[in-house]
């Protein structure tokens, strides 16, 4: 079991999420967006330069966190854009001897619904594509129980898995999401088990309907019990960070404060450490 983190929670440019993560003594970064931009989708020359501070850092990346088919691509949008997005970000992957890329897996078109039953066959139909090209590419998604037809409960997670049938197509649990949605976070994660093979650490309690993110271990998320499970089941993937307790960064949303952004970062970091080391020595 190890340590990663969605590093642009910790700061926008990519030697602040760096430091981060040196701070922490941590030595991969799940890497999502840099100044702003989607790491699939930033120019070869900063892609170049990513690469160069990473790599001079000693440090490696654990999952492109990618936007495709995730909460703002709709499954009417152009199933082009994902295409793209993926057969760009493997020859960067391989640079990085990175094996997952994060996707969810189409949420529905609030302003133009499509049917339940055309919203569960199209995405299915777009993911099996796109696991061809991962196959392709030898990589893999990791399907995160976010916003998507495969997100709705963890029987659609596992109809997703089955229907697709690819070896390139696997789970990113994250421990959070359940509460966002309505979902009992234990049930889920016992639900998609088998196929999980890597983990975000998020959490959170619903207040008046919202979402109220805390410290990981104080939400109702169970990650204590969830990561307990999988350390006593010989689970030797990584836990991957996303505080969302300064900003949701991922929507656009900015921190008020650049060093509480960090400091709430490699908190959050020391905490699951903590959490971690108490389960071991238990």
């Amino acid at each position: 079991m190890w340590f990663s983190g969605i590093s642009d929670e910790a700061g926008q440019d990519i030697a602040t999420q760096i430091k981060a993560h040196q701070e922490l003594n941590w030595k991969w970064l799940e890497l999502r967006a840099i100044d702003g931009v989607n790491l699939t989708q930033i120019s070869d020359a900063d892609f170049d330069a990513v690469y160069g501070a990473v790599s001079d850092a000693g440090m490696g990346v654990s999952c492109f966190s990618s936007a495709i088919a995730n909460w703002a691509r709709p499954i009417t949008g152009d199933f082009n854009v994902d295409a793209e997005d993926l057969t760009r970000a493997i020859p960067r992957m391989h640079r990085f001897g990175t094996s997952f890329i994060r996707v969810m897996s189409y949420p529905n078109d609030p302003d133009n619904p499509v049917s339940d039953e055309v919203w569960r066959k199209e995405s299915i139909s777009r993911m099996r594509q796109l696991a061809r090209i991962a196959e392709d590419g030898g990589v893999i998604l990791v399907h995160e129980n976010c916003s998507g037809w495969g997100g709705l409960s963890a029987e659609n997670s596992n109809i997703l898995l089955r229907e697709v049938d690819s070896p390139a197509l696997k789970v990113v649990f994250d421990t959070g999401n359940p509460v966002t949605y309505g979902q009992d976070a234990w049930e889920y994660y016992q639900t998609v088990l088998p196929d999980i093979v890597y983990v975000h650490i998020k959490d959170a309690v619903k207040i008046n309907g919202e979402d109220h993110y805390r410290v990981c271990g104080e939400g109702d998320g169970r990650v204590k019990d969830i990561v307990a499970d999988l350390f006593r089941r010989g689970y030797d993937g990584g836990l991957s960070i996303e505080p969302h307790l300064a900003a949701v960064i991922h929507t656009g949303q900015k921190a008020d404060d650049a060093e509480r952004l960090y400091q709430s970062y490699t908190d959050y970091g020391r905490r699951l450490m903590e959490i971690v080391a108490e389960i071991q020595s238990a």
